[in-house]
């Protein structure tokens, strides 16, 4: 026992399997109060550290599935079919990302968007049998349909308007309606339309669909896919009603200024 002031304190060893240190025994609460304020007290009260915890390792995150769609061959490059091809050219060059690889009959790349692993796709089997390219890779990757994004050229938006949803039909568009069968008629995942406009007069939309583009409406085109890249950043980082209200109220290049 050692005196502290006016107080006694008694020294205890305890087993060793539960503490490593000696633990004082107080008579009264005001010693104590007397010990902690005596600033020449040697005495201190021993106290268990608490288990240090392990750092919780940050989840995976999943990977995204961004599929273009279009017809191979120089033929149909730079169509109105082909603006998904574009589109997914676009997010490949500023992203860094190659896509000289073929798997799934597609041009394939993978990469990232910020910290999100995204895999890029071209398929290569024409428009209408898109779906044998998109629905492989999605069954080879077990990727959600939540996180598989279509982008695809719609004859009934304005030229260069662009549309984000979450989902729907195939419109009457066949490479969609390949997509939409090979995932067992599953409308569930979102989709970019980028708008190509309706055919003058009495053209046949077939034909108004391998149509290039005017000089004019190349610069509405491309500035229509610098916006649909940042959308798909936007969805990716922050998630689906961001990038929709981005997109969806996004004006095009001549109603800016």
């Amino acid at each position: 026992m050692m005196n502290v002031g006016a107080c006694s304190v008694s020294s205890i060893k305890l087993p060793s399997w539960r503490f490593s240190k000696r633990l004082i025994s107080l008579s009264s609460s005001s010693c104590i109060m007397s010990l902690l304020s005596s600033p020449n007290s040697s005495a201190s009260i021993a106290t268990t550290a608490s288990p240090a915890t392990e750092p919780t390792k940050p989840k995976r995150k999943e990977p995204w599935l961004i599929v273009g769609l279009g017809n191979p061959g120089n033929k149909y490059a730079a169509t109105r079919h082909n603006v998904g091809f574009e589109m997914v050219d676009t997010i490949a060059e500023a992203e860094g990302i190659s896509m000289s690889s073929v798997s799934f009959k597609a041009l394939f790349g993978k990469g990232y968007i910020g910290d999100v692993p995204v895999i890029l796709a071209k398929p290569q089997t024409f428009m209408n049998s898109s779906g044998e390219s998109v629905g492989a890779i999605v069954s080879y990757y077990k990727i959600p349909l939540k996180q598989v994004l279509v982008i695809f050229d719609d004859l009934d938006l304005p030229f260069a308007k662009l549309r984000l949803l979450p989902k729907g039909g195939h419109g009457g568009h066949n490479g969609m309606k390949s997509v939409i069968n090979h995932f067992k008629g599953n409308v569930g995942f979102p989709r970019l339309k980028i708008g190509i406009g309706r055919p003058p007069g009495k053209m046949d939309p077939a034909a108004f669909v391998l149509r290039s583009f005017t000089k004019q409406e190349r610069e509405e085109l491309n500035f229509a896919l610098q916006r649909g890249l940042e959308a798909v950043q936007i969805l990716l980082l922050e998630g689906f009603d961001k990038s929709a209200t981005f997109v969806n109220s996004a004006k095009k290049i001549g109603q800016i200024g």
